[in-house]
């Protein structure tokens, strides 16, 4: 059994093509209904206004599988530590046996997350996408649009946050890394102009609405990873001339389905699984007025893909 540091980790694991495509045909062999992936396991503790997630998942014929053990404490930035941690353990799919375990600290899953968003965008965005809006300004705010320039050629990032002096650390670090940013006082203006919306919060109430939405907008929805978290308001998952989510089941639990879910309802909306529509190569865009949102929640699938990835370039 091999043990591995973040360091090590952060040294072979970059947001790149190569981990893109591993991610990318996780979700294809997903939709092929080719992986076995059971629901999450999650704990909160409300009084530490932190979580942890286990998750994890097999995809056939891949000699390894990983076991995800995730934390948030969403009020860590405050102390200086990161909001997510944890670890993944990799196991012999034949033997059983433990090959290796990855100390990431969190890092493998952020950067999963990132890709997914980047999957969704290739998948649903508009190919001339160029304009990006961020709600939200924490690591994952960063890394979706490091992922996003991987699909789109981006040239202007409009960003809001609750904290206006988050949102300004937000604009000069990216601004750092080559991207034009612009910091707003109000959501419904940062949107405006959007050709890709993305929502990056841990927010317990709706943030965007459906009168916020450009003509032609993709909306990739992350923050929404648990019961008690919601970023769209249901009118958003209306408007939308599709509505794709990584698994409908965890959507309906953690994501932006759960609204209908607890009221026993259907959505009045086909809803699509990313997995599939990359697998069957579904084209929901059919014009350039085309709305589409994507609801990630996070998946076990993810998690293997990326500890396999990791494995092999360590190895």
């Amino acid at each position: 059994m091999q043990l591995y540091q973040r360091d090590a980790i952060e040294q072979v694991v970059k947001l790149d093509r190569d981990a893109m495509m591993t991610v990318e045909e996780a979700f294809a062999a997903l939709g092929r209904g080719e992986v076995v992936q059971p629901p999450i396991m999650s704990m909160v503790m409300e009084e530490y206004h932190s979580e942890v997630d286990v998750k994890t998942a097999h995809i056939r014929h891949w000699p390894r599988f990983a076991i995800k053990v995730s934390t948030g404490a969403f009020d860590n930035p405050q102390r200086g530590l990161p909001s997510l941690n944890g670890l993944m353990m990799v196991f012999s799919a034949e033997t059983g046996v433990v090959d290796a375990v990855l100390f990431d600290e969190g890092y493998l899953t952020a950067v999963r997350t990132a890709l997914a968003g980047a999957i969704a965008a290739k998948a649903l965005a508009r190919a001339d996408s160029r304009r990006v809006t961020v709600i939200g300004a924490g690591e994952q705010a960063r890394l979706q649009l490091e992922a996003l320039a991987l699909v789109r050629d981006i040239d202007h990032v409009d960003v809001w946050a609750r904290r206006r002096e988050q949102a300004e650390a937000y604009a000069g670090t990216m601004g750092e890394k080559g991207f034009s940013v612009e910091v707003h006082e109000d959501i419904r203006k940062a949107c405006s102009q959007a050709d890709i919306i993305v929502t990056a919060t841990p927010a317990r109430e709706p943030l965007l609405e459906a009168s916020m939405l450009p003509e032609g907008v993709h909306v990739t929805a992350m923050g929404s990873d648990s019961p008690d978290k919601r970023e769209l308001d249901d009118e958003v998952l209306v408007r939308a001339d599709a509505f794709v989510c990584d698994t409908r089941a965890q959507s309906e639990n953690n994501g932006e389905l759960k609204g209908y879910a607890a009221q026993g309802k259907a959505p009045p909306f086909k809803v699509y699984e990313l997995g599939r529509v990359i697998a069957e190569q579904q084209k929901l865009r059919l014009s350039d007025a085309t709305i589409t949102v994507c609801d990630l929640t996070g998946t076990g699938v993810q998690d293997t893909a990326i500890a396999n990835f990791a494995l092999r370039r360590l190895e």
